[in-house]
């Protein structure tokens, strides 16, 4: 069973980073792709990066590229997500979820956390 738990969210300006931190209580994190999406308020949750089960593939949405970093520790059973040069566009509540493949859209992803609320003031 995957239980996944977000932490690291809060109150950050902008320009600032924050790191984002998904553990998994159960035995088999290390065979799923990992991913992140978030949601803001009256939009849809919108996909953000993808790792792959060794960590050795990643994948980002192109808004992100070169602002955010997804990684992960199988040895924690852990998956994070760097984020840096925060904007108030990116304020939402960030999600990570368990994949058996790298999915780039929620509908691939089986297990989800319930979320960590990241605001960005300007």
């Amino acid at each position: 069973q995957v239980q996944l738990v977000e932490s690291g969210g809060g109150l950050v300006q902008a320009g600032g980073s924050l790191r984002l931190s998904c553990a998994d209580s159960g035995r088999t994190f290390s065979i799923y792709s990992m991913g992140w999406f978030r949601q803001a308020p009256g939009k849809e949750r919108e996909f953000l990066a993808v790792i792959g089960r060794s960590g050795g593939n990643t994948w980002y949405v192109d808004f992100v590229k070169g602002r955010f970093t997804i990684s992960r520790d199988n040895a924690k059973n852990t998956v994070y997500l760097q984020m840096n040069s925060l904007e108030p566009e990116d304020t939402a509540v960030y999600y990570c979820a368990a994949s058996s493949y790298m999915a780039t859209s929620a509908n691939g992803y089986d297990y989800w956390g319930q979320g960590t609320q990241v605001t960005v003031s300007s």
